[in-house]
C-alpha cells in the first residue's frame, strides 16, 4: 500500500517543471532504473513516509503533504476540473484560479471558504458547473460571472452573500440550474432572468429579495421547480406562471403575496407535484381549477385568508398525499367529495370556519395518518367509524361543537385530553370527560386509572386495533380498594416468567432494575428515547428504550413508540433484534428487547481498542447479515416493510459479532397502489437522494442506504467522499481497493480481497443516483 502510494507521488513529481525536481531528492527509491509499473512499487517495502514534506499516520498512511516552502511552480493551464470539495478548506478563493483558463468544472463547495468570489473568475470562459455553495462567502455576486457563456450549472447557495442579483446573469444563455438560495441577497428579481430559456430549476429561496414576482418568468417554459419561498416578495402571483406547462414544483411560500386570488391559470400546470403557498396573505375563492392538477401530490395552502367553501373539485386530486388548508377562513361544510383521496396520508383543516358534521365519508380515506379538524364549528357525533381506521395515528377535533360518546378507538383512548377538549358535549371512558352513562355532573373528578399493556409476540400475530386478542396481556388497577388481576403465561422461558406475576410487577422491576432510569444506566440517546441496560433480579439482561414524553401530562405513547410495535410484532428474522414487549404507563412508555452487549456498529467503527477483533471476515458477515434482514423485510412481509433509518448507529453487534437491525421506529409498511409519500426523515449521509425531491419512499431507499453502511463498514467511517466521487464520475473503476479499506487493520490476503471487491462492487451499484437502476435487495444478498 505505501508503495502505490509512492508511485502517485514520483507519477506527480514528473509533470513538474523540469528546474523543480531537484528540489525533491529525497522522492526516490533506491534501485529505480528497474522499477517502472506499480506492481513492482506495491511490492518493495520502501515507504515515502520519510520523503521531504510528507507526514503519515501510525499505519504508515500518507495523510498530508506540505511543500510551502519548496517553491515549485506547476503548470496547469490545462486543467479541467478542479474539485476541492468537502475538505476544511478556508481564507479566500485564490485570484490565480483566474489562471485555469481550460477549467470546465470547479467544485469549491461544502468548506469554509470567506471572503467575496473574485472577479477572475469571470475569465475562465470554458466553464460548464460552477459550485461554491455552503461556504461563508460574502459581499456580491460579481458581475463578471455574465461572461460565462458556457455555463450550464451556478451553485452559490448557503453563503452569505450580499447585494443584489446582477442583471447580467441574463446572458448565461448556456444556464439550466441557478442556485442562489440561502444568502442575504436583496433588491428585485431582475427582469433579464426571463432570458435564461434552458433553465430546468431555478431556486431563490431564504433571501430578502421584495418587489413583485416578474411576470416575464412565464417566458421559461423549460422550468421544471421554481423556489421563491422565505423573501418578502409582494403583489399577485403573475398569470403568465400558467404558461410553465413542464412545471414540478412551485414554491412561494412566506412571502408577502397578497393583491388579489390566486390565478385559475394555475390550474394549467398540467405535471405539477408539488403547489406550497403557504405564509402568504392570499384571499378569496380557491379557484375549482386547482381539480385539474391530477398529478398534485403535495398542495399547501395555510396561513392566508382564502375563504368561502373548499372546492369539491379538490376531490380529483386522486395522487394527493398532503393538503394543508388550516389557518384561512372556509366556511360551510367538509366536502364529502374528499372521500376520493384514498392516497392522503395528512389532512389539517384546522383554524377555519367549518360548520356541520363530520361526515363518515372521511373514513373512506383510507391511507389516513395525520387528522386535524381543530378549531372550527364542527358539530354532531364524531363518527363512530374512526374504529375501523387503524393507520391514523393522530387525530385533533379539539375546539368544536362536538358531542355524544367519543369513539372506542385506540386514538382516542391514547391521545392527549387536547386532542378532544374543547367540545362541552362530549361523554366517554377517558379522563377528563364525564362517563356517558353517569348524571352530569359539572367538574366531577374522574378515577384516575392507569394502563399496563405487554405483548407477547412469540405467541401469534398483533393487531394494534384489537386490545382484547390472546396476544395482549392487559392488566388495569383501579386506584382504591379492589381486586388486583394477574396474568398467567404457561412457559419455560426465563423473560417470561417474570411475567407470571401482575403487569404492575414487571413495570416496577424494570424501573428498580434501571434506578428510576437513571443516567448511569443509560447506554445510547436518540431523537425518540434512550436506551437503558437493565438487569432483573433472575438475572437477565435486558434493552428498555424509554421514550421522549412529547405529550401533555405523559399520557400517550409517541405515533413512534406505537410503530415500532406494530413493526417488530411481523417481523421475525436472527439479524433483526428480538422483541420481548412493551409496556405504556402514564409516566413511562418503553419498549422492551434483547441486550446486544457489543453495542452498536457505529460504535465498534470509532473504537481504535476494538478494532483488531472485528476483522475483515467479520466485517464481511455483518454486511451480509444487514442485507439479509432487509430482504426479508422488503420481499417475504407483505405488504412491505421499509426501515427508513438504515445506519451504523441503528445495526447492533452481540458478543460474537452477529448483525441485529434495530430502532423501527419510522419504519413504513407500504401501501399497494399507493404513493406512499411521507416527510423526509433518517440519517443524514444515509438518505437517498430522490427523497429530497419527491418524498416518495420505495424499498430503492433502503437499498441506498445498505451501499452507504457497506462502504462504511470496509472502509471504517462515513464514505461521504467516495459517495461523491461515484456521483459525479461515470466509473467507479479508477477507485483501488486500497482507498477503501480502513487503515488500521492489516491488508487481506488475496481471497479476502477478492470478496470485499465483490461487497464494493454491489456496494457501488446500491449507490446508483436512479434509484431504478438500484438492484433489490433479493438480488444484493445472490450477489454477496
Amino acid at each position: 500500500m505505501a508503495g502505490k502510494e509512492a508511485y502517485a507521488l514520483l507519477k506527480w513529481k514528473t509533470s513538474l517543471q523540469k528546474h523543480n525536481r531537484s528540489l525533491l531528492s529525497s522522492w526516490t527509491f533506491y534501485p529505480v532504473n528497474n522499477a517502472t509499473n506499480v506492481s513492482f512499487y506495491s511490492k518493495i517495502k520502501i515507504s515515502p513516509c520519510a520523503w521531504f514534506g510528507i507526514q503519515c499516520n501510525p499505519a504508515k498512511r500518507v495523510i498530508s503533504i506540505n511543500l510551502s516552502t519548496v517553491g515549485l511552480k506547476g503548470n496547469l493551464k490545462s486543467l479541467s476540473t478542479l474539485d476541492l470539495s468537502k475538505n476544511k478548506l478556508n481564507g479566500s478563493i485564490p485570484f490565480s484560479f483566474g489562471n485555469l483558463t481550460n477549467l470546465a468544472i470547479m467544485y469549491l463547495y461544502r468548506n469554509s471558504l470567506s471572503a467575496s468570489i473574485p472577479p477572475v473568475i469571470g475569465n475562465l470562459k470554458f466553464l460548464y458547473h460552477l459550485d461554491l455553495s455552503e461556504n461563508q462567502l460574502s459581499g456580491s455576486i460579481p458581475p463578471t460571472l455574465g461572461n460565462l457563456s458556457n455555463l450550464a450549472v451556478l451553485h452559490l447557495y448557503g453563503n452569505s452573500l450580499s447585494g443584489s442579483i446582477p442583471s447580467i446573469i441574463g446572458n448565461l444563455k448556456s444556464l439550466f440550474y441557478l442556485h442562489l438560495s440561502s444568502n442575504q441577497l436583496s433588491g428585485s428579481i431582475p427582469i433579464s432572468l426571463g432570458n435564461l430559456s434552458n433553465l430546468v430549476v431555478l431556486h431563490l429561496f431564504e433571501n430578502s429579495l421584495f418587489g413583485s414576482i416578474p411576470s416575464i418568468l412565464g417566458n421559461l417554459k423549460m422550468l421544471l421547480h421554481l423556489g421563491l419561498s422565505t423573501n418578502h416578495l409582494s403583489g399577485v402571483i403573475p398569470l403568465s406562471i400558467g404558461n410553465l406547462n413542464n412545471l414540478i414544483g412551485l414554491y412561494l411560500y412566506d412571502n408577502q403575496l397578497s393583491v388579489g386570488e390566486i390565478p385559475i391559470e394555475i390550474g394549467k400546470l398540467s405535471s405539477l407535484n408539488y403547489l406550497v403557498l403557504n405564509g402568504n396573505q392570499l384571499y378569496g375563492n380557491l379557484p375549482r381549477a386547482l381539480g385539474s392538477l391530477t398529478e398534485l401530490e403535495y398542495l399547501d395552502l395555510s396561513t392566508n385568508k382564502l375563504g368561502n367553501s373548499i372546492p369539491e373539485t379538490l376531490g380529483n386530486l386522486l395522487k394527493l398525499h398532503y393538503l394543508n388548508l388550516s389557518n384561512n377562513q372556509f366556511r360551510k361544510g367538509f366536502p364529502v367529495e374528499l372521500e376520493k383521496l384514498i392516497q392522503l396520508s395528512e389532512l389539517d383543516l384546522s383554524l377555519n370556519i367549518l360548520e356541520g358534521k363530520i361526515p363518515c365519508e372521511i373514513c373512506n380515506m383510507e391511507s389516513l395518518e395525520k387528522l386535524n379538524l381543530s378549531h372550527n364549528n364542527f358539530s354532531g357525533l364524531i363518527p363512530s367509524c374512526f374504529e375501523g381506521m387503524h393507520g391514523l395515528s393522530c387525530i385533533d377535533v379539539s375546539y368544536n361543537e362536538l358531542r355524544g360518546p367519543i369513539p372506542n378507538s385506540r386514538i382516542f383512548q391514547y391521545d392527549p385530553m387536547e386532542a378532544l377538549q374543547g367540545n362541552k358535549g362530549l361523554c366517554g371512558d377517558i379522563k377528563g370527560f364525564q362517563s356517558c352513562n353517569a348524571t352530569f355532573t359539572p367538574h366531577k373528578q374522574i378515577s384516575k386509572r392507569k394502563w399496563f399493556i405487554i405483548v407477547f409476540p412469540l405467541l401469534g400475530a398483533l393487531s394494534l386495533s384489537v386490545l382484547a386478542m390472546g396476544t395482549f396481556f392487559i392488566l388495569r388497577r383501579r386506584e382504591g380498594p379492589s381486586s388486583e388481576n394477574r396474568v398467567n403465561c404457561v412457559t419455560n422461558q426465563g423473560l417470561l416468567s417474570i411475567l407470571t406475576f401482575e403487569g404492575k410487577i414487571l413495570y416496577e422491576e424494570i424501573v428498580r432494575a434501571t434506578n428510576g432510569f437513571d443516567v448511569k444506566y443509560c447506554i445510547g440517546i436518540g431523537g425518540q428515547g434512550s436506551v437503558y441496560k437493565a438487569k432483573l433480579t433472575s438475572g437477565e439482561i435486558l434493552a428498555v428504550k424509554k421514550f421522549h414524553s412529547l405529550w401533555p401530562c405523559e399520557m400517550v405513547p409517541q405515533p413512534e413508540f406505537v410503530n415500532e410495535i406494530k413493526t417488530l410484532t411481523e417481523l421475525r428474522h436472527r439479524s433483526i433484534v428480538k422483541f420481548y414487549g412493551f409496556c405504556s404507563h402514564p409516566r413511562n412508555s418503553f419498549l422492551v428487547y434483547e441486550y446486544l452487549e457489543r453495542g452498536s456498529l457505529a460504535t465498534i467503527l470509532s473504537n481504535d481498542g476494538a478494532i483488531e477483533e472485528f476483522n475483515w471476515t467479520v466485517r464481511m458477515n455483518v454486511i451480509r447479515s444487514v442485507a439479509n434482514a432487509l430482504s426479508y423485510m422488503h420481499h417475504d412481509c407483505f405488504p412491505p416493510i421499509v426501515h427508513r433509518d438504515i445506519s451504523s448507529k441503528n445495526v447492533l453487534l452481540c458478543l460474537d459479532y452477529e448483525a441485529r437491525v434495530s430502532d423501527f421506529g419510522i419504519a413504513k409498511f407500504l401501501k399497494p397502489d399507493s404513493s406512499n409519500c411521507t416527510e423526509l426523515v433518517g440519517t443524514f449521509g444515509y438518505i437517498a437522494p430522490e427523497l429530497v425531491y419527491t418524498m416518495k419512499v420505495t424499498e430503492k431507499c433502503d437499498v441506498y442506504s445498505f451501499g452507504v453502511l457497506a462502504l462504511e463498514v470496509i472502509k471504517g467511517d462515513h464514505p461521504r467522499d467516495f459517495i461523491s466521487s461515484i456521483s459525479s464520475s461515470s466509473s467507479n473503476r479508477n477507485i483501488s481497493l486500497n482507498e477503501i479499506l480502513d487503515p488500521r487493520l492489516p491488508t487481506p490476503p488475496q481471497n479476502v480481497q477478492d470478496e470485499l471487491i465483490s461487497i464494493v462492487e454491489v456496494a457501488f451499484l446500491c449507490l446508483n443516483e436512479s434509484p431504478e437502476s438500484r438492484p433489490p435487495m433479493h438480488t444484493v444478498c445472490q450477489l454477496l
